[in-house]
């Protein structure tokens, strides 16, 4: 616990730090939010399919955009705000404008689904992913130099299994995946199941605003109230609802990895960097040089992994 309060202690913030952050997080996503939603207002002739890889190209200008004037105010913009202040800009949209062509029963889904969201960022951002402590002694004792050294040769060290280092963090953490900017944290053993909950709420919540915010779109059409209709809310709800597809698409992708690593017991840190991990490496001496193989010792079958996964040790 006194490892985990001090890498806590680290990573804080003053109150005014906090708050440019966040006034700036804001910003961003209203100007790229902004930037997507002219989209439609510019090329009103294309198609909905026809917009998605322009307001994706238009999406990313306006975010490099973002972190290049990031350089004249000084303050950086936070992930995880940004991810938060999006989510909130939304499901702002949908209470404003689309909630009433929205049914009943979608409308308390799609409500209850960004609660959860909000939750669940909420639970991931504070969470302890599997910080481990160790102390000063133990490297002399191990004859390390360091403790990344005692992981990289955690063959010796069984308490030290599958803890790796996140140079983000600074910290060290069992069962490490990957550090998540977007949730703010690394994912370890401790809130990887959170982590494919929170993800899979968010394919989830954007598939069901794609849905309600094209309904709402063939009722301006159906009713004849599209010409009357306010242009900017009608942008509006074209730009969230390309710029939630977008996000669809490759969140689906980031979970069918997860899922894959899951099956077959394997980290996404694991996977890039097995060269660093000698329980990852078979040597195989052919007539010349030896030739390193890729062997994933941690492969129970796909059944005792799921299983792990769900309860881990």
């Amino acid at each position: 616990m006194s490892r985990l309060a001090s890498e806590l202690h680290r990573l804080r913030r003053s109150p005014w730090e906090v708050l440019c952050s966040a006034l700036v997080s804001c910003g961003l996503v209203l100007f790229s939010q902004l930037a997507v939603a002219i989209v439609p207002r510019l090329l009103p002739s294309i198609s909905l399919l026809a917009m998605l890889p322009v307001a994706g190209l238009v999406f990313l200008a306006a975010i490099l955009v973002g972190r290049f004037w990031r350089r004249f105010i000084g303050v950086a913009a936070s992930a995880p705000l940004f991810v938060l202040f999006n989510v909130l800009f939304l499901w702002g949209v949908y209470l404003f404008v689309i909630r009433r062509d929205t049914s009943s029963l979608l409308d308390m889904l799609i409500n209850a689904e960004c609660a959860l969201l909000l939750w669940g960022l909420y639970r991931i951002l504070s969470g302890d992913p599997g910080i481990v402590a160790y102390e000063s002694s133990f490297l002399e004792e191990a004859g390390c130099k360091d403790f990344v050294d005692a992981i990289c040769s955690s063959e010796k060290y069984p308490s030290l299994s599958r803890v790796r280092h996140c140079n983000c963090c600074k910290a060290n953490v069992r069962g490490y995946d990957h550090h998540c900017p977007a949730f703010g944290n690394c994912i370890g053993q401790k809130n990887h199941r959170l982590f494919m909950a929170l993800l899979t709420g968010f394919v989830v919540a954007e598939s069901t605003y794609t849905m309600c915010s094209t309904k709402y779109i063939t009722s301006c059409i159906t009713s004849g109230t599209l010409r009357t209709e306010n242009h900017l809310s009608l942008n509006m709800v074209i730009g969230t609802m390309l710029f939630s597809v977008l996000q669809v698409i490759w969140q689906v992708v980031f979970l069918i990895w997860h899922v894959y690593g899951i099956c077959f017991n394997i980290r996404t840190d694991e996977w890039i960097n097995w060269k660093k991990y000698p329980e990852f490496q078979m040597k195989e001496q052919p007539q010349s040089d030896f030739e390193v193989k890729f062997v994933n010792p941690y492969d129970k079958g796909m059944l005792c992994n799921i299983r792990e996964f769900l309860k881990p040790k």
